[in-house]
């Protein structure tokens, strides 16, 4: 598979790490847009969150309550949004579940 976020989980591409153990990764994004922005995705291969079910209900609990936990880490009191983009008319451009995370600025309602 010729997917950029799984060479990543594997370390075939280096990463700036935030956090990382045997079912995610949470990385900075190449090109934040954000004062805090990472990325955090499962290592297992997810094409999108339309691929989720029921099953993947513990990985997504352990995403986000890692996503809290860094948040609170990285002192985002004022709070922060998580995305997941799904499909080309979502936004998504690598066919892989990640969730952006973007903090310490205002964002805008509704998003572009």
């Amino acid at each position: 598979m010729d997917c950029l976020f799984c060479k990543i989980a594997q370390g075939q591409i280096p990463s700036n790490k935030l956090f990382e153990d045997d079912k995610i990764l949470a990385f900075y994004d190449i090109d934040p847009q954000a004062p805090v922005h990472f990325l955090v995705i499962p290592k297992q291969h997810v094409d999108s969150a339309a691929a989720l079910g029921e099953q993947d209900g513990e990985l997504l609990a352990h995403v986000f309550a890692t996503i809290a936990r860094l948040c609170k880490e990285l002192g985002c009191d004022n709070g922060y949004r998580v995305v997941t983009n799904v499909g080309e008319d979502g936004g998504q451009s690598v066919k892989h579940l990640h969730f952006h995370v973007l903090a310490k600025r205002s964002l805008a309602w509704p998003p572009g």
